[in-house]
C-alpha cells in the first residue's frame, strides 16, 4: 500500500489558494493556512459533538483537550509560547453542519484540528481541513474506511480502527461461552466496518454467526430487525450502535432477550444507559457487557477528574489527550507551528526505536537534547503507521450489573495478532 504521507498536487493547490485568502497565525503571515513559523502561538481547533446523538461524548473530548493544553502550558508551551484557548466547532451529528464547523476552524487559522468525534463526521469534513494543510487528529474515529482516505498525509487518529475493536468484542463473547451469535449494526461506515470485523473473528474462532442485520439509524421502529434476529434463536447478540441502540436494546429485551445475552460497543458506553433504555427500571440492562477503546491508566483518570470535577464520562478522553500531546511534540521536533513542516514528525515521535517518555515536558526535553523519542501515550503505545493509524490499542471491558456500571478489565490487542 502506498504511503499517504506525500502531499498530493490537488491538496497542495487547494492549500495555496486558501493561504492567499487567509490571514497567517500570530504576528506574521507565511502565506499558508494552518500555521506559521517558530515563535508564533500554536492554536488548536476541536470538532466535537456539542449537540446531537453523541453529545454525551462531547464533555470528555473537550475536557481532555483542555487538560492536555494545560499540561503543555505548565511546561512552557509549544516552542516557548503558551497555547491559547482552543477554538471549538460543533459537529452535531450532521454532515453539513460538521463541514461548516470545519470551514469555520480553517477560517480561524488554527494550526491543528482535534476531531471529528464520529467517523462519519470526519468523512464529511476531513477534505476541508486537510486540503488546507492543517493536521487533523481524532481520538475517537474507528471506521476502517478512514485508513485509506485521500488526506494528503494530514489525518491521524489515536483511536484504534474497528478492525482491532471487532476481534476483542468477538473474543469476549466466545470467552463467555456463546456459540450461536447474531450481529446487529447501524447501516453506516461505523456499523458496516465493525460488523465485518466481529463476524470474521467469530467465524475464525469457530462460532456460528446465525444472522447479521443492519438498520437505518434514523428509524423509529426496529420491529423487523428484532423479529429477524430473535427468530434465529441466538444465545448472544452483538449490537453495534450509537445512542439509538438504546431503543433497539429496549425492543430486544421486551422480546425476551436477557441482558447477559447483549454485547455492545463504544457508542453505548454510557454509565446512564439503563435509564435511557428504561427510565422506570434501569436494571433491565443488568448483565450487558461491552468493549470500548480505553486506557488502563488510573493516574490519568485521577488527573483529569481533578482538572474537570464534573466530568463523569471518560470515553475516548485518553486518546484525545494523546492527539493534542503528539501534535505538540511534532511541532517541537520540527521547530515550527506550520502543519506542512511538523506533519512529517508525527510518526517519528512514537517510534519504538526512540527513548520512551511519558509526558510533554519529558519528551520535549529529550527532543531538545537531540534524542529520538517514543511517546508512550496515556491511552497506551500508539505507534502511528504510514496511514496515520495506531498499530496497537488497549480496550476496556465494561459491564452493567448489581452494582451498576463497572469496568471488568482491560485487553491489549495488536494489528499483528
Amino acid at each position: 500500500m502506498a504511503s499517504k504521507k506525500v502531499l498530493g498536487l490537488t491538496a497542495a493547490t487547494a492549500a495555496l489558494v486558501l493561504g492567499l485568502t487567509a490571514c497567517g497565525n500570530g504576528d506574521g503571515d507565511n502565506g499558508s493556512n494552518g500555521g506559521g513559523e517558530a515563535g508564533e502561538e500554536f492554536t488548536f481547533g476541536i470538532l466535537y459533538p456539542q449537540t446531537g446523538a453523541l453529545a454525551f461524548l462531547g464533555p470528555p473530548q473537550i475536557e481532555a483537550a483542555k487538560y492536555a493544553i494545560s499540561e503543555i502550558n505548565d511546561a512552557g508551551g509549544i516552542l516557548g509560547n503558551d497555547v491559547p484557548a482552543i477554538v471549538e466547532g460543533d459537529e452535531a451529528g450532521d454532515a453539513a453542519q460538521a463541514n461548516q464547523a470545519a470551514n469555520d476552524l480553517v477560517s480561524a487559522d488554527v494550526n491543528a484540528v482535534i476531531g471529528a468525534a464520529a467517523s462519519s463526521m470526519t468523512q464529511a469534513s476531513y477534505d476541508t481541513i486537510t486540503a488546507a494543510e492543517i493536521v487533523q487528529c481524532s481520538g475517537s474515529n474507528t471506521a476502517p474506511d478512514l485508513t485509506d482516505i485521500d488526506d494528503g498525509g494530514y489525518y491521524f487518529r489515536t483511536a484504534p480502527s474497528d478492525l482491532l475493536s471487532g476481534p476483542v468484542l468477538a473474543r469476549q463473547m466466545i470467552d463467555d461461552n456463546h456459540v450461536d451469535i447474531a450481529i446487529v449494526a447501524r447501516a453506516d461506515d461505523y456499523g458496516d466496518g465493525y460488523l465485518r470485523a466481529v463476524e470474521e473473528e467469530l467465524e475464525a474462532q469457530g462460532a456460528n454467526v446465525v444472522t447479521t442485520e443492519s438498520y437505518d439509524p434514523d428509524a423509529t421502529n426496529f420491529a423487523s430487525v428484532i423479529n429477524s434476529v430473535t427468530g434465529e434463536d441466538p444465545d448472544a447478540i452483538a449490537l453495534i450502535s450509537f445512542q439509538e441502540g438504546a431503543q433497539v436494546m429496549a425492543e430486544l429485551i421486551e422480546a425476551g432477550i436477557g441482558g447477559d445475552q447483549l454485547y455492545i460497543t463504544d457508542g453505548l458506553n454510557d454509565p446512564e444507559l439503563g435509564e435511557t433504555v428504561n427510565e422506570d427500571d434501569p436494571s433491565v440492562i443488568d448483565g450487558v457487557t461491552g468493549v470500548a477503546p480505553g486506557a488502563d491508566n488510573p493516574e490519568f483518570n485521577d488527573g483529569l477528574r481533578d482538572f474537570a470535577p464534573e466530568l463523569d464520562v471518560f470515553q475516548f478522553a485518553p486518546q484525545v489527550f494523546d492527539c493534542v500531546t503528539a501534535i505538540a511534540l511534532a511541532a517541537e521536533a520540527a521547530g515550527s507551528v506550520n502543519g506542512s513542516d511538523y506533519v512529517e514528525h508525527l510518526p517519528e515521535i512514537s517510534r519504538p526505536e526512540g527513548t520512551e517518555c511519558f509526558s510533554f515536558a519529558e519528551c520535549r526535553d529529550l527532543i531538545n537534547d537531540g534524542e529520538d523519542i517514543d511517546y508512550q501515550g496515556t491511552s497506551g503505545n500508539i505507534d502511528f503507521d504510514d496511514n496515520g493509524d495506531p498499530t496497537a490499542a488497549t480496550f476496556e471491558v465494561f459491564h452493567f450489573g448489581d452494582d451498576g456500571y463497572e469496568t471488568l478489565g482491560f485487553e491489549e490487542y495488536s494489528a499483528n495478532e
